[in-house]
């Protein structure tokens, strides 16, 4: 419990310092490109809280490259383009300084506990001890295939959305011809390694943590939100989702 509070401490004071950015940039959504980091962030101070334990690693090396990525992807994503519309409204009718305040406990505080709650797996691979191998080597499986899965989709996003030639149109191709949402498959895959990984060094009282962001994915700010939001504003996206599944990958319907 130490530990845990240990590291909610450290997300808290992260996010913290990125609402003191966010303030006089009116950029709310600053604390999405650090969103990634500050599970690197946890991760670390649990590890050397614990005595830098060798088999860490195990956890370091994938969350790490994966925090890193995710946040650069999103920093790139949405340079140039101001505070993301969520945000936006949230800040209609307030004062800045009205805005401001409620921002730092319901934006980047939520968010900075919500990555030392979801976290939980990275607490239970970092404090050392001797895993079980094999199913380390699972959970690193599982872990590579989300991340590459997730990593070329957002590419193939990316790309897409950079042709002038494709503005307005549904991005149905590569893999988001087999699922609408494939970068949140892989996210959810990769969380999965995760959890097997927690798994090897008997942490799974973690898995609930698991649960916990596969449910936000799902519910809360992924698939369902980005399926109301494209359904209204996107031609030709209703057609795209009776073609293609959600999520799970598989072969258009006719």
């Amino acid at each position: 419990m130490t530990l845990f509070i240990m590291g909610l401490l450290a997300a808290i004071a992260l996010m913290s310092l990125v609402w003191i950015f966010s303030v006089p940039l009116r950029d709310a959504s600053l604390v999405d490109r650090f969103w990634g980091l500050g599970f690197i962030v946890v991760a670390f101070v649990w590890w050397l809280l614990s005595g830098t334990p060798a088999t860490a690693w195990v956890m370091l090396v994938p969350v790490t490259l994966w925090g890193l990525r995710l946040s650069a992807h999103i920093t790139w994503r949405n340079w140039g383009h101001g505070e993301d519309a969520r945000y936006s409204a949230m800040r209609e009718d307030r004062s800045d300084y009205a805005f401001a305040v409620r921002s730092l406990f319901t934006i980047f505080w939520l968010q900075g506990a919500l990555v030392a709650v979801i976290g939980l797996p990275l607490l239970a691979s970092v404090q050392g001890g001797s895993p079980l191998w094999t199913l380390v080597w699972l959970g690193w499986a599982v872990w590579l295939f989300g991340f590459v899965y997730e990593s070329v989709a957002d590419w193939q996003l990316a790309r897409f959305k950079l042709d002038p030639a494709n503005r307005g149109k549904v991005m149905d191709r590569g893999l988001w011809s087999f699922s609408r949402h494939p970068n949140y498959f892989g996210e959810i895959v990769l969380w999965l390694g995760y959890g097997l990984i927690a798994l090897a060094f008997g942490g799974w009282w973690a898995l609930p943590s698991v649960a916990l962001m596969i449910f936000l994915i799902l519910r809360v700010s992924g698939v369902t939100l980005l399926d109301q939001h494209l359904s209204g504003s996107r031609p030709g996206y209703r057609e795209y989702a009776k073609r293609t599944n959600a999520l799970i990958p598989g072969s258009p319907k006719a």
